[in-house]
């Protein structure tokens, strides 16, 4: 097991706050800040578009990320798009596949907004969305959406950790059901990646969208999108860059990964991604993962204890918990906390729907990263229990 104390020193921000919303998004360590002032102030320059030194060196270097990246999640490089977040690289799937009237989307009661609208959009070209439903602590039984398959499911997009619950999606199994059906499974790993091992090979989806700013702690403006074939999904942006050859009534496109990353990519922000990636390989995902569920679900267990608080998920949840004080609003209550110096998102966290299935509007999210320590667990926890004897 790592320092916690140790590492958190390339975090300064933690010296003045207990941030506990990494899920929505995590702090930069200072060696990843510092490799991208590295490009700005010794070899910036442009992407594929150069044949002297700094183009060279940024083309090496911006290359070298995506290999490191594709190793992370056992994929090939060919397979491995960069985009700016997780949002844009599940709205590329949508986007770029071929629709046919009759078609049928599977999705779920649990997803973000944005593994959620970019389907529901697809309605006025008819294709059929089906949205189904979890149990009350945000378990999808795979069985379920074995039912909701049809003869035109074309695909099945599941979130693999949800940002309401923290409950952890039993992908194998959902990827097994679509491809026995002849259906493609996209994964949305927005709240998984970084956090726990993920290996697109094991999970056996055909697409997986992810950002970079959350538990991989990279920079924002950073996502990565997985496809297991690339030439099966068109290429949603066209321009300069990612082009074989053009003339004034034709062009051809480049391979994959370049066809889908047309124009000058965020540079700074993908090798800044490439350093994030490397340092949470060298404190050690497996150990990441124990950290900060132990975190998690110790900070569900003891919050469930209190009077006037309910906690939504199950024990057995990945790393963030959401709660609600009775008779109070989720703001009210954050703010609270932020008095004390605690940062907790409040609201419906884009998952409206998951809030809908509740009957509520809205909960405080508490969620942990790698930097995060058990002390800050009981600081939470006591000015919760502080609130609730305001109740009493």
């Amino acid at each position: 097991m790592y320092d916690v104390m140790l590492l958190r020193k390339d975090f300064p921000v933690l010296e003045r706050v207990i941030y506990l919303d990494s899920a929505a998004t995590s702090q930069t360590p200072g060696p990843v800040v510092e490799v991208m002032n590295e490009y700005f102030f010794n070899y910036t320059a442009n992407y594929g578009r150069g044949a002297y030194g700094l183009a060279r060196e940024t083309t090496e270097r911006y290359d070298e990320v995506r290999k490191r990246v594709a190793r992370f999640i056992g994929a090939k490089e060919h397979q491995t798009i960069f985009t700016k977040n997780a949002t844009e690289a599940i709205n590329m799937v949508a986007l770029g596949i071929k629709w046919s009237k009759g078609d049928h989307v599977i999705t779920s009661i649990l997803e973000h907004h944005s593994n959620l609208l970019p389907w529901l959009r697809l309605r006025p070209k008819g294709v059929e969305i089906s949205v189904v439903e979890s149990d009350r602590q945000g378990i999808l039984s795979p069985g379920s959406i074995g039912e909701a398959i049809t003869e035109r499911t074309k695909l099945i997009a599941i979130t693999h950790v949800s940002n309401v619950f923290g409950s952890i999606q039993d992908i194998r199994e959902i990827a097994k059901i679509a491809h026995e059906n002849g259906a493609t499974l996209l994964v949305d790993g927005a709240q998984s990646i970084g956090h726990m091992p993920v290996n697109v090979g094991k999970l056996d989806c055909d697409f997986l969208a992810f950002s970079g700013h959350k538990g991989l702690l990279g920079p924002p403006g950073t996502g990565v999108l997985y496809v297991k074939h690339p030439e099966r999904l068109e290429p949603v942006y066209s321009g300069g860059g990612g082009v074989k050859s053009v003339t004034k009534d034709s062009f051809e496109l480049d391979e994959s990964p370049v066809c889908f990353e047309p124009g000058t990519p965020n540079i700074p922000g993908v090798i800044g991604l490439g350093a994030a990636v490397e340092y949470v390989e060298k404190v050690g995902i497996t150990d990441i993962e124990h950290h900060v569920t132990s975190l998690a679900r110790d900070a569900a267990s003891r919050l469930a204890e209190l009077p006037n608080i309910e906690v939504y998920g199950p024990l057995e949840r990945a790393g963030l918990v959401s709660f609600n004080v009775a008779s109070m609003d989720s703001h009210d209550v954050s703010m609270i906390l932020d008095e004390h110096g605690i940062c907790t998102r409040s609201g419906h966290h884009c998952a409206m729907p998951a809030y809908q299935f509740l009957g509520i509007s809205g909960s405080v999210r508490a969620s942990f990263a790698l930097y995060n320590t058990q002390e800050e667990v009981g600081a939470l926890v006591g000015v919760i229990e502080e609130v609730t004897r305001t109740l009493t």
